[in-house]
This record gives C-alpha cells, structure tokens and sequence, in this order.
C-alpha cells in the first residue's frame, strides 16, 4: 500500500503552494505516495487559479479512490484571515504557515501519514504571527518533543549534516562545545545507519577555522574540542576522518568517499553542497521521531506567483521521504 504523505502549504505568499501542487500531480510521485496537502483550502486554491492550473481538491479523509487531476487536503483554519499577496511578508501567511505545520506533525505522531514534508517558510512571517522559533526545524524538534536534531543537506553527490543551524556567525565558535558536538556527529551517525541503511557509515568533520586551525596559530578549537571529539569515536569504532580545512576538502572531493560530511556552521557545508546540488538538494531533520524532509530552497518571493519555480527539489524532497520512512518501517 502506497504511503500518504503530509505536504505542508509554506508560505503561501512565497512559492511553495506552487512547488507543493506542481508535485503532488505529477504520476511518478503519485505512484510512490499519496500526497495530503496541508494548509488554508482558500490559500491552496487562490495559487491554482493564478496558475491556472486544473485542479480539484478532495478533503482528508477520504475512503474512495482519488481521481488522477485531483488532489487530498487537510483544511486547515488560519487564526488570520487568508489574503494571498505573492511576494508579501505578512503575519497572516506566518500565522497559516505555522498552524499547517502543526497539523502535519499531528498527522505522522497519528499514524495518519507516513512522513512530512515542509514547503518553505519566511522566518520573518512566522516570527510577526508570534512564533518564537530561529526555523522549521527547530519548530518540528518542539513539537514532536524530540530530545535532540540535526540538519542534514542531501544532494545527488553529497550529504552535509551541521553542528550548529542558525546561528549569527559571530555566535557559533561559543556555540561549538564538545557536547554539542558528540550530540551531532551521533545523530547523524545514526540517521545513516536508520534513515539510509548504511551499516558502518565513513564520516568526514571539518574545522572551524582557515586551515583547521593551522596548529593552533589560526584559532584553537580544533585541538580543544574537534580532534578530542573525533579521537573519541574512532577509538569506539567509529569510522570518521579530520578535521579538514573546508576549502581544501571540498576541492578534492569526490562523490562516495564518505556517507556523510560533518560542517561547523551553515555557510561552511552548504554553500559547497548547493553548488553541485543542481536544484535537486533536500533539507532532512535527522534524529527526529518523525520522518521530514523540506526542499533546499527558500520561499523565493521575487518569482512567487509567476508559474516559473523549479519543483525539482520539492520532488526530491518527497522521493526522500518517502525512502526513508519505508527503511525505518524495515528496520522495526
């Protein structure tokens, strides 16, 4: 039986609406899935009709079968009236953004759904309808109660997973503990084990600094925290490398050395990640109870409402999903 899966709207102002609808029509993600929209029907259907695009919707829960143009949501009421404004930072859109996420989350701790799939946020939006959350994944980790996550980037070549997320980067040296650190490198040791079925994952960890410290001279927390971190887990039998000089280390990079690339900080992995993702890379909130994976992409307000967003991530996001929760289900 085909899983369903919960596609939250986003920001209805930006594009994920579009990305969301575009995807959930196409037949070879209806042939691995059942998407459930989640979200305001009135902000699903304003972007279908400023697309034009043909399509009808059929409320969750549904018993008979779902016709091929027509697509399952969960209605969710917004505590803000709905006004669909492309390109506009309202605390409206926030407001259904946030109420949608909590909905999806509700359907996977339910049962109801096999995995979710976030359509990107404007943190601005959420922040002015009153949510005190850096982003979705720190959001996700309150909600579903989880002790611990990690953010993992997934591209055709290359998994990126980060010690620390969205962080000015004037805090993340004080941020970088050698707690914090053992957390990460865990769970996303782990994720590659249960979200991917890789039995002894080979790990890479950056430095923090220009040349990984350059003994010390470039900066100290390699020697303080890094290489103590490390050290520890290969002597447990942990198969991990470095720390390694980003610049250098992404140069010579080739796709299959490690399962996974441990970055210091958000620019230092990504950046790098995107660049070879090809618009195909995937946000995936490891060491959660749930299974959630969001396109690599923001809420793209220039061109929202204009019919020219690339799906691909969106596509691969769900693709992703829908892998992952079928291993995890395996490996009960």
């Amino acid at each position: 039986m085909k899983p369903f899966i919960a596609i939250t709207v986003g920001d209805y102002n930006g594009i994920g609406p579009e990305v969301a609808l575009t995807s959930a029509l196409l037949p070879r993600i209806r042939r691995i899935c059942t998407p459930i929209l989640v979200g305001p029907l009135e902000a699903f259907a304003a972007t279908a009709r400023g697309l034009r695009m043909d399509i009808r919707f059929q409320s969750w829960p549904c018993q008979h079968r779902i016709p091929r143009r027509t697509l399952l949501i969960l209605d969710v009421a917004s505590p803000l009236p709905v006004s669909v404004v492309p390109g506009a930072v309202s605390a409206s859109a926030g407001a259904a953004a946030g109420k949608s996420i909590e909905a999806a989350v509700g359907l996977v701790q339910n049962g109801s759904a096999a995995a979710l799939i976030t359509a990107p946020v404007s943190k601005r939006s959420l922040h002015l309808a009153g949510y005190d959350v850096p982003g979705q994944t720190e959001m996700l980790q309150r909600l579903s109660r989880s002790r611990q996550v990690a953010m993992m980037l997934v591209s055709p070549t290359l998994r990126v997973g980060l010690v620390t997320i969205h962080l000015p980067l004037r805090d993340v040296p004080l941020a970088l503990t050698p707690g914090l650190l053992r957390t990460r490198i865990r769970i996303i040791h782990d994720a590659l084990q249960w979200d991917w079925g890789i039995r002894r994952p080979r790990i890479a960890v950056l430095g923090l600094n220009p040349h990984a410290g350059e003994d010390g001279d470039l900066g100290t927390e390699e020697q303080r925290i890094i290489i103590p971190v490390v050290a520890a887990f290969r002597k447990k039998g942990m198969s991990l490398d470095g720390p390694f000089p980003a610049d250098g280390f992404f140069a010579r990079y080739k796709p299959g050395i490690y399962d996974a690339v441990v970055a210091m900080y958000h620019d230092q992995g990504l950046i790098p990640l995107k660049m070879g993702g090809s618009g195909r890379s995937v946000n995936v909130s490891v060491g959660l109870p749930i299974v959630r994976t969001s396109p690599d992409h923001g809420t793209a307000f220039d061109i929202a409402g204009r019919g020219i967003a690339d799906h691909g991530s969106m596509v691969e996001a769900i693709r992703l999903a829908v892998s992952i929760a079928r291993n995890r289900r395996q490996r009960r």
